[in-house]
């Protein structure tokens, strides 16, 4: 299992006193919510690297669906979340358009797993974060971001339109609502432990 320990310095000087931390990606389509999500989540300002959307991308980005969007995610978002006394969550949101997916590497090395966020009027927007985490075994859990206006699908028509591996989590979620977001990423923890315990009594076996 993939995790970073910080030594606890104590809470009266500010320092941060996890004494666990683990790295999740947060992916998906351009415009699907991973910075929204990010944001609503973490409980320190987040960083984040968006930049207004020009002409020049106009030929290579797609904005069918999502026609409000003006800025987009160039490098990552980063915030962090305690999810309880002692473990805390730092997350990476990861850019949505093809080509910034060479950072997609850098980022996803130590991650724990990941979140691949997915909208139902652009559905096939998330198949190519599901591929990168299938073909390098990293667990993740879709969430399906409940738009306003798009269609209400149920987690078994998702799965199979997604063609997931069995056993995949599919959780509906609201990426603006920080206890909806923290469900999602409770539900990633816990499915990406079973995981990653499952193929270390594998090894072991």
């Amino acid at each position: 299992m993939a995790y970073e320990r910080s030594e606890s310095t104590g809470a009266e000087d500010g320092a941060d006193t996890t004494a666990l931390a683990l790295k999740i990606l947060v992916a998906g389509g351009f415009g699907v919510g991973k910075t929204t999500l990010v944001g609503a989540v973490s409980e320190i300002r987040p960083l984040r690297t968006e930049e207004q959307l020009s002409r020049a991308g106009e030929s290579v980005d797609d904005t069918g669906g999502v026609d409000q969007k003006t800025t987009t995610t160039v490098a990552m978002d980063f915030g962090r979340i305690t999810i309880r006394s002692g473990l805390s969550l730092y997350l990476f949101g990861t850019p949505g358009q093809d080509r910034f997916w060479f950072l997609w590497d850098e980022l996803s090395q130590g991650a724990l797993g990941a979140v691949v966020l997915a909208d139902t009027r652009r559905l096939e927007d998330c198949f190519p974060a599901v591929d990168y985490f299938e073909h390098r075994k990293i667990p993740f859990v879709v969430a399906v971001n409940c738009f306003t206006g798009a269609r209400t699908y149920g987690a078994a028509d998702v799965s199979r339109a997604l063609d997931l591996d069995r056993g995949t989590p599919v959780v509906l979620c609201d990426a603006r609502d920080r206890d909806s977001g923290k469900e999602v990423l409770i539900r990633l923890v816990e499915y990406a432990g079973r995981m990653h315990t499952a193929r270390l009594l594998d090894t072991v076996g």
